[in-house]
């Protein structure tokens, strides 16, 4: 009778997502609103910010951004270059205000070289994005469009704030972005390509360097979809009670790409300066300008013309806010807002739909909502940080992703996937962790499982806190690597062959 119970509550879980919420619910955010589905390139999938856990990089914060989903490896010939005409931004909240202290500033170039090959007496412009030969470093000759970036910081609110360029140690203010990864003719060692773009920048205001790559990654985030969406066709559900069960589970981004914003900065240069208040909070959103006009004759460079002012289509701090917590008619409202704002989302946190969807569905097989309410469990969750942990000093309720750096990192191979609610406390919900299994943490907290701790409630409210729910797609810190920039070499477009298929996920 136990085994059935655990049992059904996976199946409880995976039913309940895949029937009473979007198709996006579980794939942390990806194309997770309305609008942004119109919008791939400034779609933001995922938020990471944690200490780094690199040797020798103790007095670091990571910060990775991801953007443009669901990137086929072989999607050429353009590829996924990220949107000039957009503005992608991460901020950090350094004092608890629910306003932006920090924020960092990342504009893209496309510059289309016009590779010409000589035809019949005519030179001729190549359709491709490579002219043959291999491509080994950052704006190879072979190489017909160059992609670069410019990183500004803004100290103060995010448009009226002192602005300044981040820069390498030569004064350089423009860094170029790799390639995609085509192929391994065109890019034999994508590795040591894409590790020629990370590079020491140093940021106006830090006395010590930081590390910055932006480019194209494996995705990150595991998750079963397909399956999971039509009616839960899964022939053996994948529950985290028996033993390697997960591990076997279908990931449906086992094979997607993504891009990759990604910084390395000193903690001292993210926490408030002459303040003792460790934690920090942080964002990410991207934004385009109020108004778009098609050019009627358009070419590589002017396909339309953008103005007015900018204008913030994506926002993301926590996962799965957006997918699990917030309804549906207010989707696209939430990622056009700012945390300040946050209390028109509040009642969605202290009286959420999805434990209650979860009871009425499997009720019977032992699932119980919490019934405490207001929620105070999820108010420190998702909109305080939790008191003793990641909570700052002075708070204002709102939602973004809070790291207390204070609290050591954990080795790669050390760390628990649950974080927090495995004892381990660098992990999920302080800050986020690439190998933190936020789904399952996620499902477990909304029914209750800190009142099981005592953090908000009591054991009492959450009959069903104890239980272990799973989405069935296993995650931990052997996904990922143990060094900057952390997210593994993505998938290349060919071969595609059944070894780089089972090689994909232990590749460097």
């Amino acid at each position: 009778m136990q085994t059935f119970m655990k049992h059904a509550l996976g199946m409880a879980v995976l039913g309940t997502l895949a029937g009473a919420l979007a198709p996006a619910a579980l794939a942390s955010s990806h194309r997770e609103a309305p609008f942004v589905t119109q919008s791939p390139k400034v779609d933001g999938t995922d938020f990471y910010m944690f200490r780094s856990y690199e040797t020798g990089r103790a007095g670091f914060v990571t910060l990775i951004a991801d953007y443009v989903p669901l990137q086929d490896a072989y999607g050429g010939p353009n590829y996924f270059a990220m949107d000039p005409n957009a503005l992608y931004e991460i901020h950090i909240d350094n004092n608890g205000d629910a306003k932006e202290d920090l924020t960092f500033q990342f504009r893209f170039t496309n510059t289309n070289k016009d590779t010409k090959l000589t035809i019949g007496g005519k030179s001729m412009s190549i359709p491709l994005v490579v002219n043959g030969g291999a491509i080994a470093g950052a704006n190879a000759p072979g190489a017909n469009v160059r992609e670069t970036y410019t990183i500004n910081v803004v100290r103060g609110d995010r448009r009226t704030g002192t602005k300044a360029a981040v820069s390498n140690a030569a004064g350089a203010t423009t860094f170029d972005k790799p390639l995609d990864n085509i192929g391994n003719k065109s890019i034999p060692d994508y590795a040591a390509y894409a590790a020629a773009h990370v590079y020491s920048v140093n940021i106006p205001g830090c006395a010590t360097p930081a590390r910055v790559f932006v480019g194209q990654r494996k995705d990150p985030f595991v998750v079963n979809l397909g399956e999971t969406f039509d009616l839960v066709n899964i022939k053996a559900p994948a529950v985290e009670f028996a033993a390697n069960a997960e591990r076997a589970a279908k990931d449906d981004l086992a094979q997607k790409n993504v891009t990759s914003i990604e910084m390395e900065v000193a903690s001292s240069c993210l926490t408030a300066a002459n303040s003792t208040d460790p934690v920090i909070g942080g964002w990410t959103t991207a934004s385009v300008r109020q108004a778009r006009v098609l050019n009627p004759t358009p070419n590589s460079s002017t396909p339309s013309k953008e103005g007015g002012a900018w204008t913030q289509v994506s926002r993301l701090g926590a996962p799965l806010v957006n997918e699990v917590v917030i309804g549906l008619k207010d989707k696209d409202t939430f990622n056009a807002s700012k945390p300040s704002g946050d209390t028109k989302f509040a009642d969605y946190v202290t009286n959420p739909t999805l434990p209650a969807l979860i009871e009425i569905l499997y009720g019977s097989a032992g699932a119980k909502a919490p019934t405490n309410f207001p929620r105070n469990d999820l108010v420190a969750a998702f909109l305080t940080g939790v008191k003793g942990l990641n909570q700052p000093a002075t708070v204002t309720a709102s939602e973004m992703l809070r790291l207390n750096t204070s609290t050591p990192a954990v080795a790669m191979g050390a760390q628990n996937r649950l974080g927090v609610i495995g004892g381990d406390n660098a992990g999920f919900p302080n800050g986020r962790r690439p190998g933190d299994d936020v789904v399952d943490i996620a499902l477990r907290v909304v029914m209750g499982k800190l009142c099981t701790l005592n953090l908000g409630c009591a054991p009492a409210d959450a009959p069903a806190g104890a239980l272990r729910f799973t989405d069935g797609a296993y995650l931990d810190d052997s996904f990922f690597n143990a060094s900057f920039p952390y997210l593994k070499t993505p998938i290349a477009g060919s071969p595609q062959t059944a070894a780089t298929t089972t090689a994909a996920r232990s590749a460097p």
